[in-house]
C-alpha cells in the first residue's frame, strides 16, 4: 500500500512539472495571445511600450554644428538647447538689418521734416497772399478815385497773382513731401519686417527640446555641416507612452474608443498602470513579423493604440507589455 500511494505521488508530481513546463498556471486560466479569457471575462492584449517622438533638424539655416551638448539618453528639460550651428553668417545678416532699419528711420524723421518746413512755408504764402488781396484792394479804390496810376494797380495785380502761384506752388511741394514720408513709413516697415526675418532665421540656429524627454537617437556630430530637414536629434516623451498592441477581428466589436485597460509588464510584475484606448485601425493588417510561428504571422488584426501614464518613466521604449480590458458580462448570466 505504501508503494503504490509513493507511485501517486511521483505521478501526481510529475504531472505538475510538465503542466509547470508547458506555461499553464495554476492560478489563472490560459489566454490567448490576442484573445479573451473565457472564465473572466477580459480581453489580453500584447505588444510593445512605445513613446510619442520628435526628430529636431535645422530649419532655413545651413552650417556647421559647434554645440551637440547630450548624448542618446541624456534627459533634456523643454526649452534647453540640444544643438546649435556657427551663427555667425546669421548674427551678421541681423546687424545689415538693425542698420537698414536705422537708415530708414532717419530718413522718416527728415521726411516728416521736411513735410513740417513745408507746412510752415505755405502758412507765410498764405498770409503773404492775403496781404496782397488788401494791397490790391486799395490800390483799385485808390484808381477809382484817380490817386493810383493805372501802372501803380498793375503791379499790386501781378504782385497779387504772383503770391497765389507761390502759395499753389508750395502746395504742390506740400503733397510731395507729405508722400515722401508715406514712403520712408513703409520703408521703416520694411526693414523692420527684414530685421524680424533676420532675427528668426538667427534664432534657427539653435534647437530647443520641444517637451521635457530623453535624447533617443543622435543623428549629428560636432564639426559636421548640416543642410535643412537633415535630422539631427530624436526625443522621445516619456511621460504620455502608449502600447502598440494588435487585436482580433473576432474581438473588434468587444471594445470601444476611451475604453479603460490595465497595462503590466513582466519587469515590473505587481505594478498596474492605467490606460485608455486611443486609437482602433479601421482597416486589418497581417500580424507583424516579431511574432515567431508563421500561422500566426498570415493572420489579420487591427492594430490598438492604449495611451498610458508614465509619470515615472516606468515604462521604457520597446519594452513587451500586455493590456488587459475588462469586457461586459456574457449574455445568458
Amino acid at each position: 500500500m505504501q508503494m503504490r500511494k509513493g507511485r501517486k505521488a511521483v505521478l501526481a508530481l510529475a504531472v505538475v512539472a510538465v503542466l509547470a513546463a508547458s506555461g499553464f498556471s495554476l492560478r489563472e486560466p490560459i489566454l490567448a495571445r490576442w484573445g479573451a479569457s473565457p472564465q473572466n471575462n477580459t480581453l489580453v492584449l500584447s505588444g510593445n511600450i512605445e513613446a510619442h517622438e520628435s526628430v529636431l533638424s535645422f530649419n532655413t539655416v545651413q552650417s556647421r554644428i559647434v554645440q551637440l551638448p547630450f548624448n542618446e539618453g541624456g534627459w533634456v528639460k523643454k526649452g534647453t538647447p540640444v544643438a546649435a550651428v556657427d551663427d555667425s553668417d546669421y548674427r551678421q545678416q541681423v546687424a545689415i538689418a538693425e542698420a537698414a532699419r536705422t537708415i530708414q528711420q532717419r530718413q522718416l524723421d527728415s521726411a516728416r521734416k521736411n513735410l513740417e518746413a513745408a507746412a510752415r512755408t505755405i502758412a507765410v504764402d498764405e498770409v503773404g497772399l492775403a496781404q496782397r488781396k488788401l494791397d490790391y484792394g486799395r490800390s483799385l479804390e485808390l484808381r477809382k478815385q484817380g490817386f493810383v496810376s493805372a501802372a501803380a494797380l498793375d503791379q499790386t495785380d501781378t504782385a497779387l497773382k504772383q503770391a497765389a502761384a507761390v502759395l499753389a506752388r508750395d502746395r504742390a511741394l506740400q503733397s510731395v513731401a507729405a508722400r515722401n514720408v508715406s514712403v520712408a513709413q513703409a520703408g521703416v516697415s520694411d526693414s523692420e519686417q527684414a530685421l524680424k526675418l533676420a532675427r528668426i532665421v538667427l534664432g534657427y540656429t539653435t534647437l530647443l527640446a520641444p517637451f521635457d524627454g530623453v535624447i533617443t537617437v543622435r543623428q549629428a556630430e560636432l564639426g559636421e555641416v548640416v543642410v535643412p530637414g537633415t535630422p539631427v536629434v530624436s526625443i522621445a516623451d516619456l511621460d504620455h507612452v502608449w502600447l502598440r498592441a494588435y487585436l482580433n477581428e473576432t474581438d473588434l466589436g468587444k471594445v470601444r474608443l476611451g475604453e479603460a485597460a490595465i497595462v503590466t509588464t513582466d519587469s515590473l510584475p505587481h505594478k498596474q498602470f492605467e490606460g485608455r484606448i486611443s486609437f482602433i485601425a479601421s482597416k486589418a493588417e497581417f500580424t507583424p513579423k516579431s511574432v515567431e510561428t508563421h500561422a500566426e504571422r498570415v493572420t489579420l488584426v487591427y492594430r490598438v493604440k492604449i495611451d498610458v501614464a508614465n509619470p515615472a518613466h516606468e515604462l521604457a521604449i520597446g519594452m513587451p507589455a500586455d493590456a488587459r480590458i475588462r469586457l461586459g458580462e456574457p449574455e445568458g448570466r
